[in-house]
């Protein structure tokens, strides 16, 4: 794997920047508070892709489920200009703990900077999100604020680490398929007897 990616970034197919986050966490900063009954957690991280590649990930509901781990099911079931209707369902683990979510959401789309959700109905009883995109040079900086009433009682301390910790997670796994698609995107370019070495994920369609 090692030697793959030294010839990928030979080949210009991939740069460093971009192998260092792939599959790494460390720089998502997740910061959460629970008061009460509301949870309030705040997401940054850098992507080092551009603002539209990190928004065609972000957006792909209909594909939500084969590359963020605690998503089973999402699909757009309602759709009118720029604003969405969205179910999804899902399960979170951590060890003993587990937490099973039913969602139908509105999503409102403003390309390619800022996607805002709201609960419409689920296990939920609250449920507001916005995202953020944000040049950075030739990174784009995503910040995710949430606030939240979950339909269960959460506790203070363990459920702190565990909403932490499926939130850097399920952005991780964002974040590394944005690095995926790109890789694809490049690999497209490049003449077939170099694709066949290649990883399955890597390679562009037949």
């Amino acid at each position: 794997m090692k030697k793959l990616a030294a010839i990928l970034v030979l080949l210009g197919l991939f740069q460093a920047p971009a192998l260092a986050a792939l599959g790494d966490d460390k720089d998502i900063e997740v910061k959460v508070r629970i008061d009460g009954e509301d949870v309030v957690v705040d997401v940054s991280f850098p992507v080092p892709a551009t603002q539209q590649e990190v928004w065609a990930v972000m957006t792909d509901f209909d594909h939500m489920a084969s590359f963020v781990s605690n998503v089973q099911s999402s699909r757009v079931i309602d759709r009118s200009g720029n604003v969405l209707h969205i179910a999804q369902q899902g399960k979170a683990q951590r060890g003993p703990l587990s937490f099973a979510f039913d969602s139908v959401r509105e999503i409102r789309l403003s390309p390619f900077d800022r996607i805002q959700s709201h609960l419409v109905s689920g296990k939920m009883r609250k449920l507001e999100g916005d995202t953020q995109l944000k040049s950075e040079g030739d990174a784009t900086r995503v910040a995710y604020h949430g606030d939240s009433i979950p339909g269960v009682w959460i506790p203070p301390l363990v459920g702190k680490l565990f909403i932490e910790n499926e939130l850097r997670e399920q952005f991780r796994d964002i974040r590394n398929e944005v690095s995926r698609r790109k890789l694809a995107a490049r690999v497209a370019t490049l003449p077939r007897r170099f694709v066949g070495g290649l990883p399955k994920a890597a390679r562009p369609p037949a």
